[in-house]
């Protein structure tokens, strides 16, 4: 796999041991911007994220988005063999990834303590569910779970139904703290000489995402209301019905909300009304001020209301499903777009959302189990032999 020796990270290697979503979403964006990602995985099925569906050509969903540009090594770990091969691999990478099972890597001494014994220079990063110490340290920890340990699914779905968000939220929170702590990590290195580890909690990262929900609560007495689409402190701030759909709209200051009494309501008063003259009343008084809103929405088709905002500088949008977003014009009109293969066929996937001026993200395959397991052990002095051993033996 030959990469682009102009991409930012073009040089660095890193070793992952890792599965489903954190630790993947934090090595693929070191892919895309030229790393050498070597993902180790057991022989047997590997990353168990491989098996979540196989809608893409055959090939799990979750799996495509999170593995392009990867090398896939197959190694039994708890054989000495296996074990000899990683560290190796160790031995001459600069970043080291794990999201195993609580305790798993301090068992393995993959830890991040036994392995900057072994090697200065190395980046360990540890991605776990509540942190490598602490009462939770051994405790399992899932998206849902984190969601809901958080307090973000109390605030999530209609006010009677507490709701996990349709994403891996929690998972892509710690994958980009993990992402970027690694970053972090190699400049430290590069301007000191010192290999600082990384360590990464999905609860603690969700937490950080909390961070007005939290000081709301904890200064204002409550929690802020579970609201559904809309806003739990701001007003108006959701969607509202059209003749022929909805709508989605938001009033962020008070000059927007005069703008859009007088132009869109047609009735001026309404914004010096008490009830409504400030957003803390609006909220106050939200059912009112939205059925307000909704009796002048309704007469108008999605197309006249969204024509009537955009004339009259209030933000707006459509209430689309993902096909919409599939088809959506600013990625297609922004050449967002690019082609990258996969076991069962070639896949559409976006390019990244930070754009680095003169740099194109790398978009090399999506490997399946083991594709470059003999290429990266000729590469460490295995010969055609000793790997064709290894293999009878079931080390890799």
């Amino acid at each position: 796999m030959t990469v682009d020796p102009s991409l930012p990270l073009a040089g660095i290697t890193v070793v992952s041991i890792e599965q489903a979503v954190a630790a993947p979403f934090a090595t693929r964006q070191l892919a895309d911007l030229g790393a050498r990602v070597i993902k180790v995985e057991r022989p047997e099925g590997g990353d168990f994220a491989r098996r979540y569906d196989e809608t893409v050509n055959g090939e799990a969903s979750y799996f495509v988005w999170l593995n392009r540009s990867k090398e896939s090594l197959t190694l039994d770990l708890k054989s000495d063999h296996g074990r000899e091969i990683l560290e190796k691999l160790l031995a001459s990478a600069d970043v080291f990834v794990q999201n195993l099972a609580p305790g798993a890597a301090a068992r393995m001494d993959l830890d991040a303590e036994s392995l900057q014994r072994r090697y200065p220079s190395l980046i360990p990063c540890d991605v776990s569910g509540y942190g490598n110490t602490g009462p939770w340290a051994e405790r399992k920890a899932y998206d849902m779970l984190v969601q809901g340990e958080s307090g973000l699914m109390s605030l999530t779905g209609p006010d009677d139904v507490p709701s996990k968000v349709g994403i891996s939220i929690a998972d892509i929170a710690a994958g980009m703290y993990a992402y970027s702590g690694i970053l972090t990590a190699l400049y430290v290195r590069a301007t000191t000489g010192v290999a600082r580890a990384v360590e990464v909690a999905l609860f603690e990262a969700l937490g950080e995402w909390m961070g007005s929900p939290a000081y709301y609560t904890e200064y204002g007495g409550t929690q802020p209301a579970r609201v559904g689409a809309e806003h739990a402190t701001i007003a108006p701030y959701g969607p509202f019905p059209a003749s022929d759909g909805t709508v989605l709209m938001s009033i962020q200051n008070e000059r927007e909300w005069l703008n859009f009494c007088t132009e869109v309501l047609g009735d001026v008063s309404i914004a010096s009304d008490p009830k409504f003259a400030k957003n803390s009343a609006r909220v106050a008084h939200r059912e009112e001020c939205n059925t307000l809103i909704s009796r002048r929405t309704e007469q108008l088709s999605t197309k006249d209301l969204l024509a009537k905002l955009d004339k009259f500088g209030i933000a707006n949008g459509r209430l689309g499903e993902v096909a919409d977003f599939l088809g959506h014009p600013s990625l297609s009109g922004r050449n967002r777009w690019r082609d990258v293969d996969t076991p069962g066929g070639s896949v559409r996937a976006l390019l990244p959302p930070a754009n680095l001026s003169g740099v194109e993200a790398r978009f090399d395959p999506v490997p399946g189990l083991g594709d470059h397991t003999d290429r990266i052990l000729s590469e460490y002095a295995y010969s055609p032999t000793d790997i064709k051993r290894l293999r009878i033996n079931r080390v890799i």
